[in-house]
C-alpha cells in the first residue's frame, strides 16, 4: 500500500467519523473567505453540483456554460475554491439553475443552452465534491409563488372584509386532511438524493462528499418578529413577501423539513452535511439590506428574487470552507 492509497483510506475513515453538521457565526460581510491558517487543499479536482442557490444567478459576474445556468463567478463553489487555493484546472461548477435530483444524472435544458448531467463532471480523480439541490424537487419556486398570490388576497381580504381572515392561506392549499403534500415531495426527494449520494461514490471513491443545506430564507420565529409563537402580524415580513403571516411560518417549517432531510440522507450515505441556516439566521429576505444573505421578491441588490446574494453566497463558502478545513486538519492530525 503506497502512502497516498493509506491518506485516502485514512481521509475516508475521518470522514466517516468526522463529517457531521458544521455551523458558523461568521456574517459573511468581509471580503474574502478565508477564516484560519491555510491548509492543504484536497489532493485532486473539486466538483461542485447543484441548483440556482450554488449556482447563485444575477450576482455578476456571470460566467460559465451554457449561459442559461446563470452561474456566477462569486458564488459559494468559485470561493471555497479560492480558499482552497484551487486552480482553475483543479475547479469545475456544473450547477444549474433550476436543477432537480434528476439533473444530477440526465442533462437539463435551460432557456439558453442544454447543461450536461452534473455527474458526468465526477470521475475517479474527484476528491472533493459539494451538493446543494432539492429544492426545485419540492417545487419550493412555485410553492412561493402559490403562497403571495394567497397572501395578495389575505392582504385584500384583511382590510376589506369583516370577521376573521385565515392568516395561513397557502398552509391550508398544501395540508389537506392530515395529508402533507410538500412533505410527501420532500420524502420523495430524499431517496432520489440517496440514489445520487450512492452514485457519486461509486464515480468518485476517495472523494470527500459534502451535501450543502439552504440557508434562512425566512424569518426564524412565528413570523410577525414579536417571538410569541402566534403569527399575529408580520413584522414587515409581509410587505418583503407578499405572504400572509401565518404563511411565513408555513413556508419557513418546510424548509427545515429539507433541510433536516438533506442531513439525514447525507449522514446515510457517509457524507457531510453543511449547515447554512444556522449562521443565516436574522439575514433572511425580510432582514435589513446591509445585512441579509437573501434577497426579498423585489431585490435590493444583485441577485434573483428569494435567493442568496454575494453576501449570502460568501456566507455559504464559509460555512463549507470550514467543514473541509475541518476534516483536513482531523487527517493531519492523524498522519
Amino acid at each position: 500500500m503506497n502512502s497516498r492509497t493509506a491518506l485516502g483510506l485514512v481521509g475516508a475513515a475521518l470522514c466517516a467519523t468526522f463529517l457531521t453538521v458544521v455551523a458558523v457565526g461568521e456574517d459573511g460581510s468581509g471580503g474574502g473567505v478565508a477564516s484560519s491558517a491555510p491548509l492543504a487543499p484536497p489532493n485532486g479536482p473539486y466538483v461542485a453540483l447543484g441548483d440556482s442557490y450554488t449556482a447563485g444567478p444575477k450576482i455578476p459576474g456571470q460566467s460559465g456554460k451554457p449561459v442559461g445556468c446563470d452561474r456566477s463567478d462569486r458564488n459559494y463553489p468559485a470561493l471555497v475554491a479560492d480558499g482552497l487555493g484551487l486552480g482553475a484546472a483543479e475547479f469545475r461548477d456544473v450547477s444549474c439553475s433550476g436543477a432537480t435530483v434528476g439533473d444530477l444524472l440526465a442533462p437539463q435544458s435551460t432557456d439558453d443552452g442544454v447543461n450536461p448531467a452534473q455527474l458526468s463532471a465526477v470521475t475517479t480523480a474527484t476528491r472533493l465534491v459539494t451538493v446543494g439541490i432539492g429544492g426545485n424537487d419540492i417545487g419550493f419556486g412555485s410553492l412561493i409563488t402559490a403562497c403571495v398570490k394567497d397572501g395578495v388576497r389575505y392582504q385584500v381580504a384583511s382590510r376589506f372584509e369583516a370577521g376573521a381572515v385565515d392568516d395561513a392561506p397557502c398552509r391550508k392549499r398544501y395540508v389537506l386532511g392530515g395529508a402533507d403534500e410538500v412533505a410527501a415531495r420532500i420524502d420523495a426527494a430524499g431517496r432520489r438524493l440517496s440514489a445520487a449520494l450512492t452514485d457519486i461514490r461509486r464515480r468518485a471513491p476517495e472523494a470527500r462528499v459534502y451535501v450543502v443545506g439552504y440557508p434562512s430564507i425566512l424569518p426564524d420565529g412565528d413570523g410577525d418578529g414579536d417571538g410569541d409563537g402566534d403569527g399575529d402580524g408580520d413584522g414587515g415580513c409581509g410587505r418583503a413577501t407578499g405572504l400572509a403571516p401565518g404563511d411565513v411560518s408555513f413556508l419557513r417549517e418546510k424548509e427545515r423539513q429539507l433541510d433536516t432531510m438533506l442531513r439525514e440522507r447525507a449522514k446515510d450515505a457517509g457524507a457531510g452535511y453543511v449547515d447554512t441556516y444556522a449562521p443565516s439566521v436574522g439575514r433572511d429576505a425580510c432582514a435589513d439590506e446591509d445585512v441579509r444573505w437573501v434577497e426579498p421578491l423585489i431585490p435590493s441588490a444583485p441577485a434573483a428574487p428569494m435567493h442568496p446574494n454575494e453576501r449570502g453566497e460568501r456566507g455559504m463558502a464559509r460555512a463549507v470552507l470550514r467543514a473541509v478545513r475541518a476534516v483536513l486538519r482531523a487527517v493531519r492530525a492523524a498522519g
